[in-house]
């Protein structure tokens, strides 16, 4: 574990999917080996969509964070907490709420995305908008050298490197200017060939059993253009060939020269697919099964992780009240 330090975290909707893993989790795994990872539980972030659905925060979390353990995510090699155990987190949230105007929040494109994709338009709240902030004192507190982040995510992060260069040159230069380790992961279609989402209904579980899998798979959308068996087809045209150029990558030129002749079909191809995924992810699920039968271990970990993150958010925010004059003593 290096000096640098990586923050990242995932709002807890329930249990994750294939993009998920290939779109964060492999990183982390990764990550948590090379620096000193705080990877947290984004409950607070989740209620900004779902703030009438409280009820199912504390299964979701379990779900989530069963998945986090179950791909390789380590709390030996890293610090795992939850956010809403944090409030260092609100009370920084409230200060730098105070550097950011109203119109360079409504510019962020990748909220009005958000509220495009799951329909908010007439509904977005306060703390919908204010998304970004949250999101800039969630790293911030934590000085965070680095932030994983895929292209989409960006104007976040930029504004949260406005916000650590604003704070610094009205009060002391506490704040790093944090950078992005750009993400670059494979394209995860879902089953209808849109990008793999829980709100849009065709995701792939990592908790999905070999026979739910094998189901999705037969649904799956396959090139458009391909109609009949002996039909030329366009691998990259197609979701069922994406997946197996990942989880089938030693069979993938194969499949995409007998998909371009004709010779293959897309039953075969998809039969291919289900197998190849049901065995990567036999392991994540095993795993998954032996994490979940010891629920006060999952909660375990999220609270002696929270307390060693409370030490630095604490530390940040003396630090932030001395420089703003605000240490009362």
């Amino acid at each position: 574990m290096g000096g640098k330090r990586v923050l990242s975290g995932q709002r807890p909707t329930g249990r994750l999917h294939l993009g998920n893993l290939e779109g964060a989790l492999r990183n982390w795994v990764r990550l948590q080996d090379e620096y000193d990872c705080f990877f947290f539980v984004a409950d607070w972030h989740a209620l900004t969509t779902d703030f009438e659905k409280t009820s199912a925060l504390k299964e979701n979390i379990f779900e989530m964070v069963c998945d986090w353990l179950a791909v390789g995510i380590d709390p030996r090699k890293c610090t795992i907490f939850q956010q809403s155990r944090m409030p260092e987190h609100a009370e920084l949230h409230l200060l730098f709420s105070m550097l950011v105007t109203v119109p360079r929040l409504e510019r962020n494109p990748t909220v009005k995305e958000m509220v495009r994709d799951l329909g908010l338009e007439d509904k977005v709240s306060y703390g919908l908008l204010g998304y970004p902030v949250l999101q800039a004192a969630d790293i911030l507190i934590y000085r965070a050298d680095y932030v994983p982040v895929g292209k989409d995510q960006l104007p976040h992060l930029e504004l949260c490197r406005e916000i650590a260069r604003r704070f610094n040159r009205l009060y002391e230069p506490i704040f790093p200017e944090p950078e992005p380790l750009l993400t670059e992961h494979p394209h995860i279609p879902g089953i209808d060939g849109r990008k793999m989402s829980k709100s849009f209904g065709n995701a792939i579980f990592l908790t999905d059993s070999p026979d739910e899998i094998r189901a999705k798979v037969r649904k799956m959308f396959t090139d458009p253009r391909k109609v009949y068996m002996g039909d030329p087809g366009h691998p990259d045209e197609c979701p069922v060939f994406a997946l197996h150029s990942v989880y089938n990558s030693g069979e993938a030129g194969r499949i995409r020269e007998t998909c371009q002749s004709g010779e293959r079909g897309c039953v075969k191809c998809k039969e291919e697919l289900a197998e190849a995924l049901v065995e990567a992810l036999r392991p994540i699920r095993e795993r998954r099964e032996e994490f979940a039968k010891s629920p006060g271990d999952i909660w375990r970990i999220l609270k002696e992780g929270s307390e060693r993150a409370r030490e630095v958010a604490s530390e940040t925010m003396r630090m932030v009240r001395k420089a703003m004059r605000m240490d009362w003593g």
